[in-house]
């Protein structure tokens, strides 16, 4: 079994997943404390099977972490029908009001601004980090105009996002879970009060739409709050991780930059080759059977989707990447009714991203070898330092 917090598992996962599926498609961590599915029929199983579900327990004690409960409290990913389907139903019938293709010029625009930023920073210091000037900023620009977030506000939104997701881990120390607590209180006294301003002068974004929708204040900024650290996040590693997979495979490099209509279907294959989240938990609300796997009622299990994007039964030559694989079903954004309901701005983030460098920085090169996070279930990287000089 595997050891999450082991720099060497850290660093490349996947031979440690290919054993573990080798052995069986459902384990039992005792680290993690719960069973993981581990290969790609399993892993789906666990995200669709309905007696299977997201069962919210606060985090203790209650008192202490007040804000961080309360924003899981009103999310529809921490809700089981019936509350999901009636948070679901509103929130998509916000979210689908034309957002997303009200954004995608502003998403090219941005995407383009920022790597003639990162361009510059190159020509002057002859390599510079293509997290700081890239991968990081976009996705919180996207979201800060999705929700209208004023632009004096908008640094902000990352720390709140980087602490809170600090929680998530296990074995998260003290110091890191009252870090979270802070940041939610903070994020959700802001958006609490940036709703009330929409309430009182509704604009065409997105918490206008969700404070029309039915919603109560909580459930609005419990629906922001979740965009934000899910938009952020995921959009963040996938860059990362996938440039920096693109740049170690020169060939998939030089084939996207060769034709840039490969951007989206880059973007898949960019989810799936190096998973920027990679566990996610389920409850059991009754005694299910997984695989063959029995998880008790009350009992957890996880979907390694990193090692279901990995699964030889599924996809031809899984450790190869492949920006032209078709078909490519990955679960990089869940399934079933926790299916990401903003992945379609994901995609269009990452692939306005590609598309701009492809273009504008053909000659793209790692620095040096990038510095990789200490965790495991939002995997990503520290920094990434990038040149356009030719090799040595």
């Amino acid at each position: 079994m595997f050891d999450p917090r082991d720099p060497e598992f850290l660093a490349d996962p996947y031979p440690y997943f290919a054993r573990l599926r080798r052995r069986g498609e459902v384990h039992w961590h005792d680290g993690l404390g719960l069973a993981v599915a581990v290969s790609h029929a399993a892993a789906s199983a666990v995200l669709r099977h309905r007696g299977l579900g997201r069962l919210w327990s606060d985090a203790q004690p209650a008192d202490r972490f007040a804000a961080f409960n309360m924003l899981h409290r009103n999310s529809l990913l921490e809700n089981e029908p019936p509350a999901h389907t009636r948070l679901r139903r509103l929130v998509s019938t916000a979210f689908q009001r034309g957002h997303v293709e009200r954004l995608r010029p502003r998403v090219e625009q941005l995407a383009s601004d920022m790597v003639a930023g990162l361009t510059r920073q190159i020509e002057t210091d002859g390599q510079a980090d293509l997290l700081e000037h890239l991968a990081q900023p976009l996705p919180v620009e996207v979201i800060a105009e999705l929700l209208d977030v004023p632009a004096p506000d908008r640094p902000n939104l990352v720390p709140w996002s980087n602490a809170i997701v600090k929680m998530y881990e296990y074995g998260a120390p003290d110091e890191q879970r009252d870090s979270a607590e802070h940041a939610a209180a903070q994020f959700a006294r802001y958006l609490n009060e940036l709703a009330g301003e929409r309430v009182r002068r509704p604009g065409p974004d997105l918490i206008s739409d969700l404070t029309r929708s039915g919603l109560t204040t909580d459930e609005v900024v419990g629906t922001a709050v979740l965009l934000l650290m899910a938009g952020h996040e995921a959009s963040v590693n996938v860059l990362g991780n996938g440039v920096y997979a693109l740049l170690r495979h020169r060939s998939q490099w030089e084939a996207l930059v060769a034709d840039p209509g490969l951007a989206e279907s880059a973007t898949e294959e960019l989810i799936r080759f190096d998973s920027p989240l990679q566990l996610f938990e389920r409850t059991a609300k009754e005694d299910v059977e997984i695989a063959g796997y029995r998880v008790a009622q009350g009992t957890k299990i996880a979907a390694l989707l990193g090692a279901a994007a990995r699964d030889p039964a599924v996809f031809t030559a899984p450790d190869t990447l492949d920006i032209t694989r078709n078909p490519n079903p990955h679960i990089g954004f869940g399934g079933g009714i926790h299916y990401c309901v903003g992945a379609p701005l994901a995609r269009v983030e990452v692939a306005a991203a590609l598309r701009a460098l492809s273009r504008d920085l053909p000659g793209l090169r790692l620095a040096g070898m990038p510095r990789r996070r200490a965790e495991f279930v939002i995997r990503g990287l520290r920094d990434l330092p990038v040149t356009t000089a030719s090799p040595a």
